[in-house]
């Protein structure tokens, strides 16, 4: 595969699922089961210098023309356990965003019109054969969503600084499914005991959807992804965002309202100062 740049590519954050081999179709398993055995796999880092590669021609390619048949691979106790990359229909998805998060014409210079409405057609095209979708990945730029934290908890946090010959610097939590989706239950019981519906609660709603698409014996993972390339290895070092998470719901559960907003009250001061750099870009 040809690299496109050597630099580090745009701050995402990922929150990923992990099949085992026996929750694929076959000759769909036999593909991953071969694919697993690679001594070449690829990183995020490779996924989104390909994803880039094809912006580059003009006009741009919004959406790749085929499938990727690429994944990332998780082994566990001698389990193989595999994210589909997907690639073809995040695209579709995250064009779909693009319009809430531009206004027209800024839109227009990044994708023209014609490229946007293609696109749109092949994906109607494409759903009328593919009623039951998903992806195995959600990605979100220059943040993570704090639903995202209540599937996780702070003893399952891997942190690596990198530097020094190290490998790359990571922030990343991994927890089994029924953890993830047991949580999303308690976290939703919490919140709605105290609070009215809103924001917080959909957005745990429908990731807590998404997670019952999946095996039962899946993996989750949530990863910093290129965020970690967007702040100081000491920042990285004293983000404990999970816990933070954890503590708020737990102060929600037991009627205190005061530490809950203490906890908020950290979570929204760390996470602006990452918007605070975006902006700076």
């Amino acid at each position: 595969m040809p690299k496109v740049s050597s630099v580090i590519v745009p701050y995402a954050a990922y929150l990923r699922v992990y099949e085992p081999l026996a929750a694929f179709p076959e000759p769909e398993r036999a593909h991953w089961a071969r694919y697993a055995r690679r001594s070449d796999l690829p990183s995020y880092q490779d996924e989104l210098r390909r994803s880039l590669a094809d912006l580059l021609p003009t006009p741009p390619v919004a959406v790749p023309v085929h499938e990727s048949a690429d994944a990332f691979v998780a082994r566990d106790d001698g389990v193989v356990r595999i994210c589909p990359w997907r690639t073809r229909l995040r695209g579709w998805q995250a064009l779909a965003e693009l319009a809430e998060d531009f206004p027209e014409p800024v839109l227009d210079a990044l994708l023209p019109p014609v490229v946007r409405r293609q696109s749109a057609q092949d994906y109607e095209r494409w759903l009328r054969g593919h009623p039951d979708a998903r992806p195995w990945i959600r990605t979100a730029t220059w943040q993570v969503p704090i639903n995202w934290f209540v599937l996780v908890s702070d003893e399952e946090r891997e942190f690596g600084a990198g530097g020094s010959g190290a490998p790359a610097r990571v922030l990343r939590y991994r927890t089994p499914m029924a953890q993830a989706r047991r949580r999303v239950a308690r976290g939703l019981r919490a919140l709605r005991e105290a609070m009215d519906e809103g924001p917080l609660i959909d957005g745990l709603v429908d990731v807590g959807r998404w997670l019952e698409e999946f095996h039962p014996r899946s993996l989750v993972e949530l990863d910093y992804g290129g965020l970690v390339h967007a702040l100081p290895a000491g920042e990285l070092a004293e983000d404990h965002s999970a816990a933070d998470v954890a503590e708020g719901i737990e102060a929600l559960r037991r009627g205190d309202g005061e530490a809950a907003g203490e906890a908020y009250g950290r979570l929204v001061e760390r996470w602006r100062a990452v918007r605070d750099r975006r902006s700076a870009n």
